[in-house]
């Protein structure tokens, strides 16, 4: 069965790996006998649906959740039960996936307009004179006999 994540890509179930462990936090003696935690692992670097834009793009979006080997691997412990932490895994890595598949957008370089520039021209000569009238007072020169 394959995973539609955008109209483009789409990856197949048995590209993803689940095990499923022991979690921690509550869930009283549940959490000691029943393993109810999920690490999902997906090889991205094999994955034929990804373009290598969009992988470059899911190993920066991924970060430490990447291994050196271009496996990306996701830890659910969130809920107390094993089918709500397999789907609550499977959603982030769709979720990151599609993020990837976003493209950038382009920076055009822009000029400001002339009245930009005057305009801030004449907040520097406004400043400047506010701060050369902040010199020191010299008693001799303000007083008026």
């Amino acid at each position: 069965m394959t995973i539609e994540i955008t109209p483009t890509i789409a990856i197949d179930e048995d590209e993803i790996e689940e095990k499923f462990i022991r979690a921690h936090g509550p869930g009283g003696q549940n959490v000691n006998k029943i393993e109810t935690a999920v690490q999902l692992r997906f090889d991205a670097v094999h994955c034929p649906a990804l373009t290598r834009p969009v992988f470059h793009r899911l190993k920066k979006i991924a970060g430490q959740r990447m291994t050196s080997e271009g496996k990306i691997v996701l830890t659910a412990s969130r809920f107390r039960s094993q089918e709500r932490n397999r789907k609550d895994a499977l959603g982030r890595l769709v979720e990151m996936i599609r993020q990837a598949a976003i493209p950038p957008r382009i920076r055009r370089a822009t000029k400001p307009s002339r009245a930009a520039k005057q305009k801030r021209l004449d907040s520097k000569r406004q400043r400047s004179s506010v701060k050369n009238t902040r010199g020191r007072v010299n008693p001799m020169k303000s007083v008026d006999y």
